[in-house]
């Protein structure tokens, strides 16, 4: 029995069809992107989340010379958040990208594991995170939550 698994999301041509808080939370993950560590690959990656508190923590990608000890933005910001503030959900986290040669015009999604660190904080608040993604060209896409973006993902009911 073949079966499908399909996502859907909102894709934005112009800035000011977002909200002032998804503004300026694209505009904080393009800061973030100046304090990305990224001497190898020279792809820079920007991340910020709003916290139910009203909070807004960043993160960039940390690079190593040993490249699986490499640190993706989202997981800087979700653990700079969750360490700050245990006790505040993330409602929403957005993400850019850039790099010094030609790259995709389209928003760059999370890598696997990020999206599943996403979907282990929507688990633990029991809540859904918006996330905000935004391309070279200024799309953006927006997705209801983690699990959109990985609808078979692992989580906790494996393990009992």
């Amino acid at each position: 029995m073949k079966k499908e698994i399909s996502i859907s999301f909102i894709e934005i041509s112009a800035p000011d069809e977002l909200t002032a808080m998804q503004q300026t939370l694209l505009e904080r993950a393009n800061q973030a992107l100046e304090t990305a560590y990224a001497p190898y690959s020279h792809f820079q990656v920007g991340a910020a989340v709003l916290l139910e508190n009203g909070e807004i923590l960043t993160g960039s990608n940390m690079e190593n010379a040993s490249y699986p000890l490499c640190i993706c933005a989202e997981h800087v910001a979700i653990s700079r958040a969750h360490a700050t503030y245990p006790d505040q959900a993330i409602k929403s986290m957005a993400i850019t990208a850039k790099a010094d040669k030609p790259f995709s015009e389209n928003p760059v999604p999370p890598c696997g594991a990020c999206r599943q660190i996403i979907i282990e904080s929507e688990q633990r608040f029991q809540n859904d995170m918006e996330i905000i993604l935004q391309g070279h060209s200024g799309k953006t896409w927006i997705f209801p939550s983690g699990k959109s973006l990985l609808p078979l993902s692992f989580d906790s009911k494996y393990l009992k």
